[in-house]
Parts: structure tokens; sequence; C-alpha cells
């Protein structure tokens, strides 16, 4: 009987034990990242960001100081924490990636279709990266709050809701399967739960990002492209109704979460 009891209290210390590591090698990122938030390189995209914003380019040799992202023509402050939405003139739900084209399309002269399909860090799309940088720094510390007013956007969140779940591929995975339930881990890093407010700076309101590990810039349309990656997915198309409907449903389910964009991860 000694010796059983013997045996529990061991299982029960060593599971302290587990319990306290793990803990701690959560702790020992978020030490990490803090770290590096002081010479976060997202600065310098952000910079860039800003320049471009304002400068007369394209055939048309025109600026994007026109450009309205959702709250007006030129007002950037804001506009982040309120996107992806339904724009009039286009008749579409956009994040602000794809809406960035609209405007460099309609006000400078560039080719849409010419810009969607440029590799990520590459020509006009590390430009637009840059934009998005600059434009979700804007809205640095304000809250999430997607409006869900239109039929469209409404749609485009069941549509989200339905693509978050949909499971497929050669390992079956979904987005849910990492990130729909509490306390999941890969690796050593802490997996949120994107089905509902994960909380300040989580998630959705952590992007765009830099990721140190690789050295470069990522937009939340680069980000999804990597989930399905790791599903075995092909890449989705850049900008595409599906990026879009992710985008909507994490956003809306991050109402009231603090922004901290562009943030910097491992």
């Amino acid at each position: 009987m000694k010796s059983i009891s013997m045996i529990a209290a061991a299982l029960v210390l060593a599971a302290s034990f587990g319990a306290q590591a793990q803990k701690s090698a959560a702790d020992g990122i978020a030490e990490y990242r803090k770290m590096l938030e002081d010479g976060n390189p997202a600065d310098l995209f952000e910079a860039k960001g800003e320049d471009l914003w304002k400068q007369k380019r394209g055939p048309k040799a025109a600026s994007l100081e026109k450009c309205d992202l959702g709250l007006g023509p030129g007002v950037v402050k804001g506009a982040w924490v309120q996107m992806p939405r339904y724009f009039a003139d286009t008749g579409m739900v956009q994040d602000l990636e794809s809406r960035l084209v609209t405007c460099m399309a309609t006000l400078q002269g560039f080719d849409a279709a010419e810009l969607k399909k440029t590799a990520f860090g590459r020509g006009e799309m590390a430009n637009i990266t840059a934009l998005a940088t600059w434009i979700s720094a804007s809205s640095r510390g304000q809250r999430f709050a997607l409006p869900q007013n239109h039929p469209e956007e409404k749609r485009f969140y069941e549509l989200g809701k339905r693509a978050f779940f949909f499971r497929g591929g050669p390992m079956d995975f979904s987005c849910a399967s990492c990130h729909g339930e509490e306390g999941k881990r890969i690796r050593l890093q802490d997996l949120p739960n994107l089905t509902k407010n994960p909380g300040d700076g989580i998630g959705f309101a952590a992007w765009p990002a830099y990721r140190v590990s690789n050295g470069q810039m990522w937009s939340m349309q680069l980000r999804l492209n990597d989930c399905y990656r790791q599903q075995r997915f092909p890449y989705p198309g850049f900008a595409s109704d599906l990026t879009v409907a992710l985008g909507v449903y994490m956003g809306v389910n991050a109402k009231g979460a603090e922004s901290i964009a562009p943030a910097i991860k491992r």
C-alpha cells in the first residue's frame, strides 16, 4: 500500500514538473519576442510603405493618397481594424491587400491581374506588403470591429467559417485542426483558438508580422498561403474569395482584440 502511495505521489510530482516546464517554454518564447520588439525589422517595411503611399508611381504617375480603405479617401488610421469589408465601388468584400490592388489599378494604372500573379517578396508584391505593413501600423493599439451590416459581409463570414472547418488533402487537415480548440501546441508554439476572440495581439491581431526564422515580412495573405502549404493543399490565389473570407471569419471573431501589427514572430 505504501509503495502504491509513493508511486502516485511521484506521478503527481512528475505532472507538476511537466506543467511547469511547458509554462516556462511558453514564457521563454514570449520573453524572446519581447526582447526583439525594440529592433523589429518591420519598422523598415513600415517606413517604405509610408513612402510608397505618397509617391507618384505607375502609368498614371499618381500617389495612393486618394485610396479609400473604407473610411473615406486617404483615411488610413483605423482602417486596418475594420477590414475585410464590403466596398460599393467594386461590389466586393475586400481585405487590405486586395483593396490595395484595386487602388493601384484605378489610381496609378497598374495591371491588377499582373499584380496578383507576382510572387510574394518580388516587385510590386513586395511593395504591397510594405504598404500593408504601414497601414496596419497606423491602427496599432486600436481594437478590431469588422462591419457585418452588408449581406455580402455576412455571406463571407459564413464562407470563411466553412473554409476554416473544411478538412481535406493528404493530411485530412483543416484550419481548425490547429486553431479550433484550446490548449494546442506545435513544438513549443502555442496555437490560439481562432474560433473566438483569442485575446489582444494574438492570431489575426498580430499580422502582418516579421518572421525572424526566414528574415521575411509576412502579410496576412502570405500567412494564409503558408497555412495551406502545411495542410498540403495547393496555394490559394492571391486575394481570392477563399482567403478574404477566412480573413472575415477570423477578423469578426477577433472583435475587441487590440492590434499589435506589425508584430514579430519566430
